[in-house]
Order: C-alpha cells, then structure tokens, then sequence
C-alpha cells in the first residue's frame, strides 16, 4: 500500500531566506531549539549537508536515520529517506520527506512538506498513521525562527 500526505505554510518571507535554512544542516541544528518537546537530538552521522548526508534523528522514544537523496539548490528542494528505525518497526517499507520551497527570491514563498510512504504487506490490513503534523509544526517554527532574525538585523562588527 503506497500513499501520500502534504502540507503547505505560506511564510511571507522570500524563499532564498527559507532555502538557506532548509537547504543545508541549519535546520536540523535549530529543530531540537526551537521544538524540544517534540525533537531531543539530530545529530549528524555523515555528510555535509549534501546528497548522501545522514542525520540520526530522536524523538523519544524513537530514533531514525534519514538520508538526504537530492538536494537541489536551484529549484529548492529536499528529499530525504528514512533508512534506519522506528518507522520500519512500524510498518512502513518506504517513508520518504520532500520539502520543496516555492516563490521567488523577493516575493512570498511557500514551505511544501511531503511524506511518500510504502506500508508492508503485513501491515497493509491495519497501516501504521503517516501523518504531516510534525512537518507542518517544523515549518511554522522555522519560518517564525527566521522572521525573527530578520527583525533583530545582521550581527554588529
């Protein structure tokens, strides 16, 4: 069984700005920040914020490791493929994440979240819950993060 799920979060902010944080490691430093009820760690295992990096992500009780498939900094997207953890002991045979920004550079963009999944066929009769909940509460708070620092202004030399 294959499906779905996707959520969008008009920011308000230019996409270059949003890119800059979700296009590399920035945003798996600030997730644990700026959500620690829901994030404890995500730590880097290898990579460099490229295509092949992968990043063990917890969230207690459970941890993960995800691996950054494409990395596309022109068109601003992200997809990311669990490859180890919790997800699998849940049933799921794929879990995939894409986070595609869309806007201009000087205009309004928007964080599109989506999860691609692949459920086992032993799980096919009562699925394991995909849900893009968290993907929308990561968005909220790292556009809110940005507006932020957009507003304090660049650091004083």
């Amino acid at each position: 069984m294959k499906g779905s799920l996707s959520h969008e979060l008009e920011t308000g902010l230019p996409a270059a700005d949003v890119w800059e944080v979700y296009g590399g490691l920035l945003v798996g430093d600030l997730i644990p920040q700026l959500l620690p009820q829901v994030f404890s760690k995500v730590e880097l295992v290898e990579g460099d914020g490229g295509v092949g990096t992968v990043l063990l992500v917890t969230l207690p009780p459970e941890a993960f490791k995800e691996k950054f498939v494409k990395v596309d900094d022109e068109n601003r997207v992200k997809e990311c493929l669990v490859t180890e953890g919790s997800f699998f002991d849940r049933g799921f045979k794929k879990y995939l994440v894409r986070i595609e920004i869309i806007g201009e550079d000087r205009e309004a963009s928007t964080i599109r979240s989506t999860i691609e999944y692949e459920v086992d066929q032993e799980h096919a009769g009562n699925p394991p819950v995909a849900s893009s909940s968290g993907l929308a509460t990561i968005a909220k708070a790292i556009a809110e993060y940005i507006i932020k620092q957009k507003k304090k202004g660049p650091p004083e030399s």
